[in-house]
This record gives C-alpha cells, structure tokens and sequence, in this order.
C-alpha cells in the first residue's frame, strides 16, 4: 500500500513520533494506522514523544579523547536521580564513543549518526521510554590539535562540570591544571581580546551610574570607572585570573613559566541555559488533597 504524507501526518499528530519514525511504521504496518501506533508504542518512540514537553535539565557532561581528536559533550535527564542510573551511564559512554568516532562536529549533525542501526536521535527517544524520563543531546563540541597540541580534560563531580582546553604544547600536567583551573574559576573568555565592545560599554555604564550613585566627584569617576573595569576582565579572562594553585600568579604567568599558552578552552555545567521549572511541593500536595476530597 502506497504511505501518503497525509497518513504520516495524522500518525505524527497522534503519537507525537517524528516524521521518518512515522513513515517506518505505517510502512512496516502496509499502512495500517492503528497497528502502525502499537508499533510505535511497542518500540518506545510514542512513549517518548509525549515526554517531549518536559524540561531536561540534570544529567552530566562528559569528555572523551583518542589520539588528535577530542569531543566534549552534555547528555541531560530530567532528574539528578536518573543521572546516576547505570542505564543512563552506559548511554553516557556510548553517545560519547560514537561522536568520537564520527565526524560530527555539533549537536546536529552528532544526531544524525547510526549507531546499533538507528539514528542516535532514535537511540535517544527509545531510552527516553526505557529510562522513564526525558534523555536529550546538546553542545556537542570536537576539537582537532596537532601532534604537537596538548588537550586538558577534566571533570568534576562525576560530571557535573567537564572542561576541554587545547594547549600549545603537548604538556600533560600544564594540561590538566589548566583545565582544572577552568571547572573552577569559570572564566567566560580566553583574554581580553575576545571581549566584544558591546559587553564592554555595557559593563562601563553599569560601574559609572554606579560610582555616581556612590557620590563620587565626577572628576574621579572616570579613574574608578577604568580600575573597576580592569578588575571585571581580570575576574572573566582566563588569562587575566589568580592561578586556582597559586592565586598570587596569574594564569598567563604560569604559562609563560611552562613555555606554553591556552589556545581555546570549552567549559560545560549541567543546565547551563535551560529555564527549570519551579516545583511548588506545598502546592501540589494542597492540590492533590482537593482531588481527592
């Protein structure tokens, strides 16, 4: 039997599966609608999709490495709980591996790979059915170094943070301080150069209506203004920071100390950027008590 796209359609609006999970089954199923949903539900994929809506926002982060490639990456679940399941470590590993050895150098395109016959976006929604929660894939990054580049991999809590630098030269104990350094100070940029001019103004603007809310006499405010700015990059920029180590040398000091330098550094938090939702435990239990009145 012929699928049409108006049968995908209504099989797509009615489990939520995606457009070639729908195409597949009503395939398998020559067509037939319902059976094409129990085969959906069967598989998982229906299951997953109506967990689509619900916000991911636990999980970890990890980093995997082999030779002159590099792939550093967040897997997310819904609760920290799940994150420490075996299931979702072993999906943890095998989402790494298989970015590692493809070509995938995002998010995008690591979703596209095949992994056991299925895409990994499949992978995904499958444990998303078997885990009971939602799983989802993002800021996948791959780093390429030379032979003569040296990669700093470090995680922290199991994962909670995880950090990729390349380095100049191929220094592993450089590498791993420096990389430890980044889970701990957080630094938003590698030097000052990479500070656009808008978030400069904007932090200039904010410390001048501040040192004149302060009453600062407006022949000193400029000087303040340039002080307080000089401290805010020292506080952002890599470079610019106290050592983790030795806060009385600066990280750029310590490098220069090992004839080495920082050439990018990527730093991942579990839930960075995704807006969790507020859980009103009184509420839903006031809630739950007038239900069931």
């Amino acid at each position: 039997m012929a699928i049409t796209a108006q049968m995908v359609k209504e099989l797509r609006e009615i489990t939520g599966a995606g457009m070639m999970d729908c195409k597949g089954a009503l395939d398998h199923t020559n067509g037939d609608l319902q059976a094409a949903i129990d085969y959906l539900r069967e598989k998982g994929i229906a299951k997953a999709a109506k967990k689509a809506g619900r916000i991911a926002a636990e999980g970890l982060c990890s980093v995997v490495s082999s030779g002159n490639e590099a792939v550093i990456f967040e897997l997310n679940s819904e609760t920290d709980f799940v994150a420490k399941n075996n299931k979702f470590l072993d999906l943890l590993d095998k989402v790494g591996s298989t970015i590692l050895n493809s070509k995938a150098l995002n998010t995008e395109e690591a979703l596209e790979l095949e992994v056991d016959g299925k895409k990994l976006e499949t992978l995904l929604a499958e444990a998303t059915a078997s885990i009971g929660e939602k799983i989802s894939l993002r800021r996948v990054t791959r780093l390429i170094k030379t032979n003569e580049q040296g990669f700093g991999a470090y995680k922290h809590m199991g994962g909670r943070i995880a950090v990729l630098a390349l380095l100049s030269n191929d220094d592993a104990e450089v590498a791993k301080d420096i990389a430890m350094h980044v889970a701990a100070q957080k630094p938003l940029y590698l030097d000052r150069t990479q500070v656009n001019q808008e978030t400069l103004e904007h932090e200039k603007h904010v410390l001048t209506q501040q040192a004149l809310a302060e009453g600062k006499p407006a022949n000193i405010v400029d000087k303040m203004v340039i002080g307080r700015l000089n401290k805010y990059l020292q506080d952002i920029c890599l470079v610019d920071q106290g050592f983790v180590k030795d806060p009385d040398q600066k990280v750029s000091e310590y490098l220069k100390s090992h004839k080495n330098s920082v050439l990018s550094f990527i730093r991942l938090e579990v839930g960075e950027g995704i807006e969790k939702k507020e859980e009103d435990f009184a509420a839903e239990v006031a809630a739950a008590a007038n239900v069931s009145k």
